[in-house]
């Protein structure tokens, strides 16, 4: 689960991580009226989407004055915002932060992600801040380092001093910044993040650390242990049929490709789609119905897949074990009763019952194709939306 911004940041003043001082708007005169509540000389205004690069993407706009402040918000909020993370089509922009600006003297990064090679969490650091740390990663990885976070114990001073000593933080900033990266790891193990990212981190002209901005993911197994997190969360910058898909107990994920896919087991949604791609067609969805998928749930399923406009044909690979091949051949028809079908479908089934549910799918008199494994179900597929 993501956040924005401005949530990610009243989070991390509440673990003692200093940030920004900015007011949430939600119209260009309530921009304007933030840069005067603010009294400062400068301001920023940023838009709040969930996806990165907003600055390259004019998002973020640096204003001297009410009036650009207002021109700015309007500019920023009149056009879907287009950035390496959005995909062609960009993303509205609802909201809109206000912040004072400040002197800059250095611009660092800091973040926090969960490490597969050390099994934990791991905080980097890098001299390199306000660039993207994929291109940093990429051209200069010696510019990045790396501390474990026990999660007992969380990150140790001793850590937190190397580590501002090896992306130059000033040594009359060391003790400051030791209490900084320390309520940052806080913060991070206290929400169950993901995430948790500050990029930049700079080092004010007055001697000072602070977090210019801030970005928070979490951990969605977790979120019954933080109901407030939950409250934040804002569906308008999440894609409707992933949110719909979720609230009906599917696991489903929004791609670019014109073959959708209803799969019951992750393992074999991924094998499907890789099987698809080597057949020369492209997937436009990752779903899984799981193991103990109802009728109305494949049904429900079906739906979704069919409200895409790119589809332009659907595989239904299905391994019955808990979920029946009848209770899986019951739901595609259900659905493509009710459901103007106007794609090719092919389907495999096998496993539990497998020989009743390809006779349901045989006597519907629907225009279904069957498959005998997944490779003839791959290739039927891509064949027939050629």
């Amino acid at each position: 689960m993501n956040i924005h911004e401005y949530q990610a940041k009243a989070i991390l003043r509440d673990h003692g991580v200093a940030t920004s001082h900015g007011i949430v708007c939600s119209s260009a005169a309530e921009a304007r009226d933030a840069f005067d509540r603010l009294g400062k000389p400068v301001s920023v205004v940023k838009a709040q989407i969930h996806a990165g690069g907003r600055g390259k993407g004019g998002g973020v706009k640096l204003v001297k004055s009410a009036d650009e402040a207002f021109e700015a918000a309007e500019m920023i909020m009149s056009s879907n915002l287009v950035t390496h993370q959005t995909g062609p089509e960009g993303q509205p922009v609802k909201t809109l932060l206000v912040e004072e600006g400040c002197d800059i003297a250095d611009e660092l990064y800091i973040g926090i992600a969960m490490d597969r090679d050390y099994g934990m969490p791991v905080m980097m650091a890098s001299s390199e801040g306000g660039m993207d740390i994929e291109e940093v990663a990429a051209n200069t990885p010696e510019k990045i380092l790396k501390e474990p976070i026990d999660p007992e114990a969380g990150l140790r001073s001793y850590q937190a001093l190397r580590l501002a000593k090896g992306i130059g933080i000033p040594a009359p900033l060391h003790r400051q910044a030791i209490k900084f990266l320390q309520a940052l790891s806080r913060a991070f193990l206290a929400k169950d993040c993901s995430l948790a990212e500050i990029n930049p981190l700079v080092v004010t002209q007055d001697g000072g650390l602070l977090a210019l901005d801030a970005k928070m993911n979490f951990d969605s197994n977790a979120l019954y242990r933080h109901p407030e997190i939950v409250e934040l969360r804002d569906l308008a910058e999440e894609d409707a049929a992933e949110v719909e898909a979720a609230a009906a107990g599917l696991s489903y994920i929004n791609l670019d490709g014109n073959i959708g896919c209803l799969v019951n087991g992750a393992g074999l949604a991924m094998a499907t789609m890789d099987l698809i791609q080597h057949h020369g067609g492209t997937p436009a969805n990752f779903l899984d119905v799981g193991g103990g998928a109802s009728s109305d749930q494949v049904a429900h399923a079906f739906k979704l897949i069919l409200a895409d406009s790119k589809v332009k044909g659907i595989l239904v690979n299905i391994f019955g074990g808990i979920l029946r091949c009848t209770t899986l051949a019951e739901g595609i028809c259900t659905a493509v009763k009710e459901v103007n079908l106007h794609v090719p479908l092919v389907v495999r089934l096998e496993g539990t019952e497998v020989e009743k549910g390809r006779k349901i799918l045989e006597n519907s008199g629907l225009p279904i194709t069957t498959a005998t494994d997944m490779t003839d179900a791959a290739h039927k597929i891509v064949k027939a939306v050629s």
